[in-house]
C-alpha cells in the first residue's frame, strides 16, 4: 500500500522529535538533579545596636564566641561550614551554618546575668521571594528568670526582591539581606524588641556542588576495635596524628587588623586557618591512659605584623598534660622579647580518655601565664582569659580529627560584583562548566534535524511532481 506524503511527513518528523527529546532528557535530568551546599559562611551582626547595649555602661556585659564562630569587623560575627541544599530550577536555597554567639548583662548581686541570650547554628531558608533565618535560641526571660531553650527558631524574615535565585553556578553569594525581627524571633529575645523591628543586614557565601551518589552496597564487613599504638616501652600509646586549634585571643586578633595597627597575620609550616582559629597540625608524641597524661609537638608557626612596632611569631607548638592540667608552649620570637618554649597558657584538662581511637579536649577555657605576659610585651596581664584551647590526639591509624571549619570558596569578587554588592543586595551564581543557565539544543543536532526535514520534504515534492507530470502525459495521450 503506497505511503501517502502527509503521512510520511508526519513519520518522519515524529521519528526526528523523538530523537531530539532523547538527546534532550538527559541534560534536563541532570539539571534538575538536587545538588548540595558543601562549605560557605555567614556575615550577620544580629542588631548593632544590642551589641553596644549589652557591652555599654548600662547593661555592663559582654559576649562570646562558640563552635568556632568569628568576628570579621564592622560588628559582625561570621558563622562557617554551610550544610544544605539547592535547586537552581526552582530557585529554593537551605543551609545551615555552625557556630554561636552568647550576649550577657546585668549581672545580679549572685553572679547571675538577667540578660542572656545565646544564638546558634543559624538557618537560611530561601524560597521564592522571601527567606527566613531560624537559630537555636536560649535565652533568659525578663523578670522571672525562667530560661528557655527552643531549636530552630524562625528569628527573622529575609527579604529577597529583584534577586533572581535560580541558576546552575558553583556558588550562591548575597550579599546585605534586609532582615526583620519576627514574632518568634522577639519572643527569644527576651521582650527586648517588638516583631518587625529591623535587625542588620546578613551576608552569605555558599559552595555548591553535585549531588553525592550513594556507593553499592557490597558484603557488610565486620570491625574490629583498632588496637592502639604502642610506645617502644609499652606504658603510653604513640599519637598518630594530633592538631591544636587556638585563635591565640579574639581582641588581639581584631587589633591587628583594624584601624590602629592596620596589620594581618601570615601562617607558615602548614597551618592553616579557621576563621577564629588557627590550626597547628601533625602531632606527634604520646599518651598514657594511666594517668592520663599527653605530651606532644605540633607544626605550623603564625605571625602577626602591623604598625606601632607589632611584630609577633608563635611557632613550635608543645602541648602537655598532668594531673589535669594543660599548658601550651610555644617559641616566640617578637620586638623585645625571645624564647624558646615559652608557657603561653594554662587550661584545664581533666581525665582524658580516647573515644573510638582519638583523645579530644574541646574549647577549654585557657588563661595566660606570666611568661606569657612577657611574650606578648605587657599587653595583657597574667591571668587574662585567651581563647579557649582544643586539643586532638589520635591514638589509632583510623582515628578521625575533628574537621576544621569550613568557610567556603575564597575567591575575591570581580569589580562588577563588589559594585553590586555595595550599591544593592543580589544574588551570584558563579559560572560552572557543568550546568548551564537553560537547555540549549546542540548546534549538530539542530543543523541534522533541519537537514533531515528538508531532504524528507525535497523527496515529498519530487514524488508529487513526479505523479503530476504522469496525470499530464496521460491526459496528452488521451
Amino acid at each position: 500500500m503506497p505511503v501517502r506524503p502527509r503521512a510520511l511527513v508526519a513519520a518522519v518528523c515524529v521519528t526526528l522529535l523523538g530523537a531530539l527529546l532523547g538527546a534532550l532528557l538527559p541534560a534536563q535530568a541532570a539539571r534538575a538533579a538536587s545538588r548540595t551546599v558543601q562549605g560557605g559562611r555567614l556575615d550577620w551582626g544580629i542588631r548593632a545596636s544590642f551589641q553596644s547595649y549589652v557591652t555599654g555602661p548600662v547593661a555592663k556585659g559582654s559576649y562570646a564566641l562558640t563552635g568556632g564562630a568569628a568576628t570579621i569587623g564592622g560588628g559582625r560575627f561570621r558563622f562557617h561550614s554551610a550544610t544544605g541544599t539547592y535547586d537552581g530550577d526552582t530557585g529554593t536555597f537551605r543551609a545551615a551554618f555552625s557556630g554561636g554567639v552568647r550576649f550577657v548583662g546585668h549581672r545580679g548581686a549572685d553572679g547571675t546575668y538577667e540578660l542572656d541570650l545565646t544564638l546558634s547554628r543559624p538557618t537560611v531558608s530561601i524560597s521564592g521571594t522571601g527567606g527566613t533565618l531560624y537559630a537555636d535560641i536560649t535565652s533568659r526571660a525578663k523578670g522571672t528568670g525562667t530560661v528557655t531553650t527552643s531549636a530552630q527558631v524562625p528569628f527573622a524574615s529575609l527579604s529577597l526582591a529583584g534577586i533572581d535565585m535560580k541558576g546552575g553556578g558553583g556558588a550562591v553569594r548575597l550579599d546585605n539581606l534586609p532582615a526583620t525581627l519576627t514574632s518568634q524571633g522577639a519572643r527569644s529575645f527576651a521582650g527586648y524588641y517588638t516583631a518587625g523591628t529591623a535587625l542588620d543586614p546578613v551576608s552569605l557565601s555558599a559552595d555548591v556542588r553535585a549531588a553525592a551518589t550513594a556507593a553499592p552496597s557490597g558484603t557488610p564487613r565486620t570491625t574490629e576495635s583498632p588496637a592502639p599504638r604502642r610506645t617502644a616501652q609499652g606504658t603510653s600509646d604513640a599519637i598518630a596524628n594530633g592538631a591544636v586549634d587556638w585563635g591565640v585571643r579574639r581582641t588581639f586578633r581584631e587589633y591587628v587588623t583594624g584601624d590602629i595597627a592596620e596589620g594581618k597575620w601570615t601562617l607558615t609550616g602548614g597551618a592553616q586557618d579557621g576563621g577564629a582559629l588557627f590550626r597547628f597540625p601533625a602531632g606527634e608524641g604520646t599518651y598514657s591512659k594511666k594517668d592520663h597524661s599527653l605530651r606532644a609537638t605540633f607544626a605550623g608557626a603564625v605571625r602577626f605584623t602591623g604598625g606601632h612596632g607589632l611584630d609577633l611569631r608563635l611557632s613550635g607548638l608543645r602541648a602537655t598534660v598532668e594531673e589535669g592540667r594543660g599548658t601550651l608552649y610555644a617559641d616566640v620570637t617578637s620586638t623585645g622579647f625571645s624564647g624558646r618554649r615559652v608557657p603561653l597558657v594554662t587550661f584545664a584538662a581533666k581525665n582524658l580518655t580516647p573515644k573510638n581511637g582519638l583523645v579530644e579536649l574541646s574549647e577549654a577555657p585557657a588563661e595566660l601565664s606570666a611568661p606569657g605576659a612577657k611574650a606578648f610585651g605587657g599587653m595583657y596581664r597574667a591571668g587574662t582569659a585567651m581563647d579557649p584551647v582544643t586539643l586532638s590526639a589520635a591514638v589509632t591509624d583510623d582515628a578521625e580529627l575533628p574537621a576544621l571549619p569550613d568557610l567556603g570558596g575564597s575567591d575575591p569578587p570581580t569589580p562588577e560584583t563588589e559594585k553590586r554588592s555595595t550599591a544593592a543586595p543580589h544574588a551570584e551564581n558563579t559560572a560552572s562548566d557543568h550546568a548551564d543557565p537553560a537547555p540549549v539544543l546542540p548546534l549538530g543536532l539542530a543543523a541534522g534535524l533541519l537537514l533531515a526535514i528538508g531532504l524528507t520534504l525535497a523527496l515529498v515534492r519530487g514524488r508529487r511532481t513526479r505523479h503530476a507530470r504522469a496525470a499530464r502525459n496521460t491526459a496528452d495521450e488521451d
